[in-house]
């Protein structure tokens, strides 16, 4: 019986590459010379350090197209938190991977609800989807695919006959 993965992960080399291609344009920018800014990749989260907010912001636009240039989901950057400390500002951007249970149960109602003879079921931080023809996981791949009211990026892995 035909089987698929669907799970949300991420490339951490290309997202390292896209924040070292952010950086390298922030040294080069004009409205950021003797600013003391920069971005820095930790295990589950990336942070942006700049002296003011339109700063920060004008760093995540630059972190946003080198990640869309490496072809990085924007979407893997969960909402961010401020911290103060002198002059500087840190924003933090936690890191999403792996599809939280209320995303996945979102997925398998919009699966259920397409009418199509697949079963899917939530296996910790993915789901699988099952079914008896091939042509039906495809239709899946391609509901899901075109959906952008999703908040998380999905492949589709594990693709068996």
């Amino acid at each position: 019986m035909p089987s698929l993965d669907i799970v949300s992960e991420y490339d951490r080399h290309e997202l390292t590459n896209a924040i070292d291609q952010a950086s390298r344009e922030l040294d080069t920018r004009f409205d950021f010379r003797g600013i003391d800014a920069s971005f820095k990749l930790n295990e589950k989260s990336v942070e942006c350090i700049a002296e003011h907010d339109f700063q920060v912001e004008q760093m995540l636009l630059m972190l946003k197209t080198a990640m869309a240039k490496r072809k990085v989901d924007i979407r893997i950057l969960a909402d961010s938190s401020d911290t103060r400390s002198g002059k500087q500002i840190r924003r933090v951007y936690p890191i999403k991977e792996g599809i939280e249970q209320k995303y996945a149960k979102e997925i398998v109602k919009k699966i259920k609800d397409s009418k199509l003879k697949v079963q899917a079921s939530i296996q910790g931080e993915q789901l699988r989807v099952t079914g008896k023809k091939r042509d039906d996981l495809q239709e899946v791949m391609q509901m899901l695919r075109a959906d952008k009211s999703l908040e998380v990026p999905l492949q589709f892995t594990n693709f068996r006959d």
